[in-house]
């Protein structure tokens, strides 16, 4: 998993690295994800689906950066919701382009576990793994079995 990717030239250097130091892609199995936790992942990801063999949102961070604020500032920390129009269209993009270009995605972050409707967005979207606390694991998984039947 490779974080805080910002450019498709630092996207190449991580594989070229890898290689340089033993670990190619795709050898014995190996596949180099990305986290696609900042606005320019999303902008550029049929770019970096080229280089990546998947990618794991970071809803907190990508909320965070497509709202431009800090989560730690109690002057705007409260306008950081997932469930912002601006962030989940992020994203459904990134989805989408994942599903094209036949790669994995999964989402990693508090969002899907704090708000059950956010859940439901991801796996309308498609999205292939969700991360949720232990503490809402069965709650979470019956309510999107659910989803996913229908």
């Amino acid at each position: 998993m490779v974080p805080v990717c910002r450019t498709i030239e630092e996207g190449e250097k991580v594989i070229k690295a890898l290689i340089e130091n033993g670990l190619k892609p795709h050898m014995n199995g190996l596949e180099v994800y990305m986290m696609c936790e900042i606005p320019a992942n999303v902008i550029l990801s049929d770019q970096f689906a080229k280089i990546f063999d998947g990618f794991s949102i970071g809803s907190n961070d990508l909320t965070q950066l497509t709202l431009g604020l800090d989560r730690d500032s109690g002057l705007v920390a409260h306008v950081g919701d997932e469930n912002n129009e601006a962030v989940k269209c992020m994203i459904a993009d990134v989805i989408q382009v994942a599903k094209k270009h036949k790669r994995k995605i999964g989402i990693c972050g508090q969002a899907p576990s704090d708000f059950p409707d956010f859940a439901e967005f991801l796996v309308k979207q498609g999205i292939d793994s969700i991360s949720i606390n232990p503490d809402v694991v069965i709650k979470t998984t019956s309510a999107l079995a659910k989803i996913e039947k229908k």
